[in-house]
């Protein structure tokens, strides 16, 4: 993949998500740090920019100077971004973070099959993974919020659109590859009372077992259905609080040494914890978990009530978006009219060869606007449910046209706009605020821009 083609897609953005799981290989390979930057009051080190540079590599791109040079622009930027994030005061949530985590993890989970799939792939939980990524997710939340803090009244007229489209040489047209926007209400059928029931009453059998004498590993590693610490005993290692869901951290740190915790529930199941050591505001616990299953008289009601939902849409009682937004069991697409999202464009249209195959079977001979029957699916947490779906829209290979693709020129047009207000935004700010570069980087041409007497 060409290098210009990387600073297309970095210079004003942020780091597509796939690039902050880190690979095995890259995680793997010892980095010498060094300063290479101080914008502001931070900095940039060595291994920021191999890191980066390893990733873009597994992906594709050619390698070279010419994309660590690209990569160490992008990381300037941000650092800028991010220093005056600080100076303006800007914040982002808890809950912002947690939310964008949790987003990451399901469409990591999606991209590589299953939780189980994707721990077993970086030998570690999902839990260790959203810890790991936690800092950097909210230092590029608040590089969002500060670039859009600097373009929030950026718009793009219908004439500026067209204008846009017109300045397009008929030659340099792009051909707009097949594209397809489905919609979905999902069901997760829930969980009998009877079900429940018996599985803690299975969960209080262990454990007073364990404080009868027996030992908590063994239990964990015969019976806990958490695969990833069932090896280890059910061993989580250190944690701080913000990193497990609140259930879990209220009875983990209010654990006593050797104290075995009462039945806990939480969205993954019954849980049972025991205190293996505290250090500081960390502690390190061992848990038990089992999950309840769904029956299929369980799963048959789920059918039925998508049957009758689809019902209802067809004779026009409620609408495909509100029923999603009503009855609609995935958080991604409930708010969205049922829309699937496109993860690589943050856009709802889907190119076939990006859907899942499963689904795109399903679709692919729909009629617009029609509901299909409902269908089984796993879900990311592998779980059962089921799920109807409808094709919103469809088009065919064609060149890009301001008819069909309206909107898709809109955003082009207006990112371009606002990247020109950033680029003004830029200038002004790196005359005010301290940027040092290392004279390593001295060859590289698109960083004399930041500041020519660093060189």
């Amino acid at each position: 993949m060409k290098i210009n083609n990387l600073q297309k897609r970095i210079r004003h953005g942020i780091l597509f998500p796939a690039l902050f799981i880190i690979s095995q290989a890259v995680s793997a390979q010892v980095i010498v740090d060094q300063v290479m930057a101080v914008v502001g009051g931070k900095i940039i080190l060595r291994s920021d920019i191999e890191k980066q540079y390893l990733q873009y590599q597994a992906q594709g791109y050619e390698q070279g100077e010419e994309l660590k040079c690209a990569i160490f622009d992008q990381l300037i930027l941000q650092k800028l971004l991010l220093n005056q994030s600080e100076l303006d005061s800007v914040t982002v949530s808890d809950a912002q973070v947690e939310g964008e985590l949790d987003r990451r993890m399901r469409f990591y989970i999606r991209q590589i099959g299953s939780e189980q799939k994707l721990e077993e792939y970086f030998k570690t939980s999902i839990r260790s993974l959203k810890a790991e990524l936690k800092e950097t997710i909210k230092e590029q939340l608040l590089v969002q919020t500060m670039q859009g803090k600097i373009t929030k009244d950026v718009v793009v007229t219908p004439n500026e659109v067209r204008e846009f489209f017109n300045n397009i040489h008929p030659d340099s047209l792009p051909y707009v590859d097949a594209e397809i926007e489905v919609a979905q209400i999902v069901r997760k059928p829930p969980v009998s009372d009877k079900e429940r029931r018996e599985v803690r009453a299975r969960l209080e059998e262990y454990r007073q077992k364990i404080m009868a004498g027996e030992d908590f590993a063994i239990y964990a590693a015969l019976y806990s259905q958490d695969q990833t610490t069932a090896k280890k005993g059910g061993e989580l290692g250190f944690f701080e609080r913000g990193t497990m869901v609140p259930e879990f951290e209220a009875a983990a740190f209010n654990l006593k040494p050797g104290i075995v915790s009462p039945v806990i529930e939480t969205k993954f199941g019954f849980h049972i914890l025991q205190l293996i050591d505290r250090r500081a505001d960390q502690i390190n616990v061992r848990h038990i978990l089992l999950q309840p299953k769904t029956t299929d008289d369980d799963l048959v009601k789920a059918v039925r009530f998508l049957d009758s939902l689809r019902t209802q849409i067809n004779i026009g009682t409620i609408t495909f978006e509100e029923a999603a937004q009503k009855f609609s069991d995935d958080e991604d697409t409930r708010n969205n009219g049922g829309l699937l999202i496109n993860p690589e464009t943050n856009t709802t249209r889907l190119s076939p060869d990006k859907m899942e195959r499963l689904l795109f079977f399903q679709v692919d001979t729909m009629k617009l606007n029609t509901v299909s029957s409902p269908l089984f699916i796993n879900t990311s947490d592998g779980k059962q449910a089921y799920r109807i779906v409808m094709v919103k829209s469809r088009t065919l290979p064609h060149k890009a046209n301001l008819k069909e693709d309206y909107q898709r020129i809109q955003e082009t047009a207006l990112q371009e706009k606002q990247n020109n207000t950033l680029e003004k935004w830029i200038d002004k700010r790196k005359k005010t605020t301290y940027i040092d570069i290392n004279e390593e980087y001295k060859g590289c041409d698109i960083l004399k821009h930041w500041k020519d007497e660093t060189f």
